[in-house]
């Protein structure tokens, strides 16, 4: 069956349109049943978190259900026009030279760069921001937003010693600054700073729930965070205050802790499993799969699983107190776990308060170049925009084998030289999608992705549990991600995400479908 072309022309064919829509949610409520082969319908959850979105379902008469972006309940989850795109990444700036011809491709994305004033300020009272300066010049010579991390670190300001240095550049733990009064002296010196550099999202720390990035307690990090807050807003009144950021393996214990309190057993195990599938065996015995609900406690009760919990809970409450403008998560697991994540995320983060994924990669330690990974990267990118997120990023931009992951667990976009991966490709033809658009969700007639819909038309990047047939309007085209053969008339959906661009809205397309 095919359509008329044009969106003026969609409501016409009202009822061959019902006959369809019936067909495809027989279609979906068997992949619902079935699932793929890695226990996930459609890429989701077969566990979510049932909580109110606080985005709104619009369905017309015989039409599958349509459903924005959860947190943006305008102008989608990219903001306004004018705004940099949803997408980005982080990169070595120390490989700037190699990396420069793809970085411009980027052009309108993101990226954020983590600052400490203990570098900054090797000596007390002589202040160096030559490195900084350098990187935001560099990053408007690209076109890239700049968003900066602002940590403290181990030195002069804060007395005690580092426990723990990582990488080469010998990066430690925050402590508690010694003197608040030159703390909110460097803050606000800094975002005046780099505000006038075009820099607008200021985040407080790093990955505070690991004793490696925070060496404070709890309450010493709620002062911290309420001291810098208001002088990043004494600076720039228009800029965004972001929270810490906590690690992507701490999401996992929130999750199942919420199911385990709403009496969901089975779920909260299930769903603990799934988040951590790829982390098992690679921290010892401190991520290991659970089989009951003892187990699950037990890791709940750990000493990293109450630490997780606590900067869970100090994260929503400082956005519930506006001490904060956004969440800000980091996420390197499979995939399959995204729902999950965005359905804790929704319960326990105040309505309005937008989430940013500031890093969003893929972990796996037997990751090797097999194809995989382009399809995971897409399906992961697409799921956090389409859940809801203002910003994802990618990291790493590119595979370090001289780095403490020479076997590449994280896999990046591009090659140690900045030759471009298919990955990278790809990255570039979602991040060209998202400029300028507004993200939407995309979760019925047995599909799922998301849709960029900017100007009256839309690109949307869509798979399927099981196959699903859909015809295309005249002057709209399917093709896989990356390639340059285009497709049109009844196109078939499946497990590898195909790229539409469609005549309308998501929403125009899925009521003729």
């Amino acid at each position: 069956m095919s359509r008329p072309g044009g969106a003026g022309a969609r409501h016409t064919a009202r009822g061959r349109a019902v006959a369809v829509v019936a067909a495809l949610a027989a279609v979906a409520g068997v992949a619902g049943c079935q699932g793929g082969s890695d226990g996930v319908a459609d890429g989701r959850s077969a566990t979510p978190i049932p909580t109110p979105s606080s985005g709104s379902d619009t369905t017309g008469p015989g039409s599958t259900t349509w459903t924005p972006g959860p947190s943006q309940s305008s102008g989608g989850s990219t903001g306004p026009s004018g705004a940099p795109a949803a997408l980005g990444a982080k990169w070595d700036w120390g490989r700037y030279t190699e990396f420069q011809p793809y970085l411009r491709t980027l052009a309108g994305g993101r990226t954020y760069y983590e600052v400490v004033w203990c570098d900054v300020e090797r000596d007390q009272g002589r202040p160096d921001w030559s490195s900084l300066d350098r990187i935001a010049e560099r990053s408007r010579t690209v076109g890239v937003t700049l968003m900066l991390k602002l940590r403290v670190g181990t030195c002069w300001a804060t007395g005690g010693s580092a426990q723990y240095e990582r990488g080469s550049k010998g990066k430690t733990e925050s402590l508690m600054p010694t003197d608040l009064a030159a703390y909110r002296a460097w803050v606000r010196s800094a975002v005046t700073r780099y505000s006038a550099k075009g820099v607008n999202a200021y985040a407080i720390e790093n990955e505070i729930n690991s004793k490696s990035f925070w060496g404070g307690t709890p309450e010493e990090f709620t002062t911290l965070a309420e001291t810098a807050s208001a002088e990043i807003r004494a600076a720039n009144p228009d800029a965004d205050v972001v929270d810490a950021g906590l690690s992507s393996t701490t999401y996992g214990y929130g999750i199942a802790d919420a199911l385990l309190r709403q009496g969901r057993e089975a779920d909260a195990i299930a769903a603990y499993n799934r988040y951590y599938q790829r982390r098992f065996g690679t921290r010892g015995d401190k991520i290991v799969e659970v089989r009951d609900r003892a187990g699950l406690e037990k890791a709940l009760a750990s000493e990293q699983g109450a630490r997780n919990l606590t900067y869970l809970r100090l994260m929503s409450d400082l956005a519930r107190r506006k001490v904060v403008d956004v969440r800000q998560i980091h996420f390197y697991e499979s995939y399959a776990s995204v729902p999950d994540l965005f359905a804790y995320l929704r319960a326990s983060t105040p309505a309005g308060v937008p989430i940013e994924a500031w890093e969003v990669g893929r972990f796996d330690r037997d990751s090797g170049e097999d194809g995989t990974e382009t399809v995971e990267m897409l399906k992961t990118v697409s799921l956090v925009v389409g859940e809801g997120a203002r910003a994802a990023l990618w990291l790493p931009l590119a595979f370090d084998p001289g780095g403490r992951n020479s076997d590449e667990p994280r896999f990046g976009l591009l090659e140690p030289d900045g030759s471009v991966r298919e990955a990278g490709r790809v990255f570039q033809e979602l991040l060209a999608a998202s400029r300028g658009a507004k993200a939407v969700r995309i979760s019925s007639g047995g599909m799922t992705g998301v849709g960029f819909e900017r100007g009256g038309r839309t690109t949307a990047y869509v798979w399927a549990g099981q196959p699903v047939s859909v015809d295309l309007g005249k002057g709209e085209t399917a093709q896989s991600p990356g390639a340059t053969a285009t497709r049109t008339g009844r196109v078939t959906v499946d497990g590898t995400p195909v790229r539409l661009v469609l005549d309308g809205t998501v929403k125009d397309f899925m009521e003729e479908q």
